[in-house]
């Protein structure tokens, strides 16, 4: 399996960067490969949650199932995907100061799938990993920063 990190300090207490990061249905404003996020519960996530995503990469349509394992609110988060795309991410989150926040990811992942799973295992090392778990994450910051609460 492959893994990569990141992390990101945004200006926001924990609560509310929680609010953002952990509602799936907020996937495609952050990632344009996820076309749409389905089966989310409208009272938000618990442990054995699932949901389905829908991802296009490289002209390509696959679903990603997805579980959640662990939920810590405002602190800890790890889904399992299942699909073409398999794996786990880990999402933390970790006060600075009583108004910032440290968010940070952990991806662990392998393409499945034949020739399908090989053509997007070869986009993403094109494209970087790193950097398009970087963009998503900056996507994230800018979400949570441009919030009026």
């Amino acid at each position: 399996m492959s893994v990569v990190e990141t992390s990101v300090e945004i200006d926001a207490p924990p609560e509310r960067v929680w609010r953002v990061v952990a509602d799936p249905n907020n996937l495609p404003k952050w990632d344009h490969h996820i076309l749409t996020v389905e089966g989310v519960p409208a009272h938000g996530l618990t442990e054995g949650t699932t949901y389905r995503t829908w991802i296009r990469f490289m002209g390509m349509r696959a679903r990603a199932d997805v579980e959640v394992q662990v939920l810590q609110p405002r602190r800890y988060a790890k889904i399992r995907l299942r699909g073409l795309l398999a794996g786990t991410v880990e999402t933390w989150l970790q006060p600075l100061d009583g108004r910032r926040t440290e968010l940070r990811h952990r991806v662990e992942y392998r393409f499945i799938g034949g020739p399908l799973g090989r053509m997007a295992a070869r986009g993403v090392k094109l494209l970087g990993a790193s950097v398009l778990l970087r963009r998503g994450t900056l996507a994230q910051k800018r979400q949570v920063e441009g919030r009026s609460e």
